[in-house]
């Protein structure tokens, strides 16, 4: 079976927010002194989780991410990761991650079941990253080192780009990666409510950063696995890879394959736009799977053509930990 949209096209990939709650407080995301997350109780269980999850793989979707908030602040998650892997149909189960305790859970979250990870770091710079996210740099790269060591791979790390803040760490997050055989990938600030709003202001066309690194480095087009939006550039002569992922200046909307599912069951068609499907009630009312397989696919109808990020930055409220990374 394949879910497809009014605009012919296929969802393939589903993004699964465990939790709204976050142990990094940056900028961009959150707001400052921010503490109106929702009660647990109105998280969807690791069953509801699973079941909805299931019903997606029963209308095609082959890849689920894991995401929060900080997906590792909720409690036994490495038992959630063996119960999706076992999901016939779902072939790429993935885990996107600040890495803060990841140093904790690296072994179980593989042994359950998860083969690859994608980390926000903005910068390698100590004092910055604690400006940045009020946390500290050496709790990441514990994890990422330890990540690497239990085989997770490729280790993915997001890099928001953002003028007058890190845009001058860009070659050192390249060398980072490149020693430590990670790839990277450039992300552009989005106006997703107030705080992204703010951050739009830092905003770079990311062809700008690729101009600049094609004067210091030789950059060859690449491919990589995955089931998001980046265009891939290598590093001639190393195993370095560079993606960047362009919302602002080259959207990607006709082409978009993605649903996010927020951590209270909130199905968001559209990370620039409001159009939403609550999933948590009909779950606790009783709905059967046939139902729940029809009302997603009623819902995918409500995926719009594209977000209006460049037309109208306002239009999103709610900020992205609420949405899901």
């Amino acid at each position: 079976m394949s879910l497809i949209d009014k605009y012919n096209r296929t969802i393939k990939y589903l993004r699964v927010s465990v939790t709204d709650r976050c142990d990094l407080r940056c900028f961009y995301c959150m707001p400052k002194g921010f503490d109106g997350y929702e009660e647990p109780d109105d998280w969807l269980n690791y069953t509801e989780i699973e079941r909805i999850i299931a019903s997606f793989t029963r209308l095609g979707v082959n890849s689920v991410r894991i995401t929060g908030g900080e997906p590792l602040v909720r409690k036994n998650l490495p038992d959630l990761i063996t119960r999706l892997a076992a999901l016939p149909g779902l072939d790429d189960l993935s885990l996107s991650t600040n890495a803060t305790q990841l140093g904790k859970h690296a072994q179980a979250l593989y042994d359950a079941g998860i083969s690859r990870i994608n980390v926000s770091l903005d910068t390698v710079n100590p004092d910055k990253f604690n400006e940045i996210t009020q946390g500290k740099l050496e709790k990441v790269t514990n994890g990422l080192l330890t990540a690497k060591a239990v085989g997770l791979d490729p280790i993915k790390i997001n890099m928001v780009i953002m003028k007058g803040v890190n845009d001058d760490d860009v070659e050192d997050m390249v060398e980072f990666c490149m020693n430590n055989g990670f790839t990277l990938r450039f992300i552009e600030t989005m106006p997703v409510g107030d705080t992204g709003r703010n951050a739009i202001d830092y905003y770079i066309d990311l062809h700008e950063i690729e101009h600049r690194l094609a004067q210091k480095y030789e950059l060859i087009p690449a491919v990589m696995k995955g089931a998001g939006p980046a265009r891939y550039v290598q590093v001639a002569d190393t195993n370095l890879k560079i993606g960047f992922i362009t919302p602002i200046s080259q959207h990607f909307c006709d082409t978009c394959n993605r649903v996010r599912l927020s951590a209270t069951g909130t199905l968001y068609m559209c990370l620039g736009d409001e159009y939403k499907y609550e999933l948590r009630t009909i779950l606790r009312q009783g709905v059967s799977d046939d139902e729940l397989d029809q009302i997603i696919r009623d819902a995918i109808n409500l995926k719009p053509l594209k977000h209006e990020f460049n037309e109208k930055p306002e239009k999103v409220m709610r900020f992205m930990s609420m949405t899901g990374g």
